[in-house]
């Protein structure tokens, strides 16, 4: 039977390169960008919505909404995302946390 040995970590942690190599400000952007389109998308599911009656809820085109939910998009402002949290019954918070 082999033996099982507990090995101390190597190098810096993933979040530390991307810092380094300056990196961490735009991953985190995408990063939080892209889960809120995936929970938006994913409550719309839930809620039997379509683009398209998303897209008229919010009084916009269905291409708006497309790149609303595209995290690549840099077109995308707080107030349009919190509008489309609230018309599916979500609500975006925010923290302001200090650097560490």
């Amino acid at each position: 039977m082999a033996r099982t040995e507990e090995h101390e970590p190597v190098g810096s942690t993933f979040e530390s390169w991307l810092e380094e190599e300056g990196l961490l400000e735009e991953a985190t952007e995408h990063a939080v960008k892209a889960v809120i389109s995936w929970q938006l998308q994913k409550t719309m599911r839930e809620r039997g919505l379509s683009k398209k009656s998303m897209a008229a809820l919010m009084g916009t085109s269905r291409s708006q909404l497309e790149r609303l939910l595209d995290p690549e998009s840099d077109a995308v402002t707080l107030k349009s995302l919190m509008r489309a949290a609230r018309l599916v019954g979500k609500k975006i918070k925010i923290d302001l946390v200090d650097a560490a």
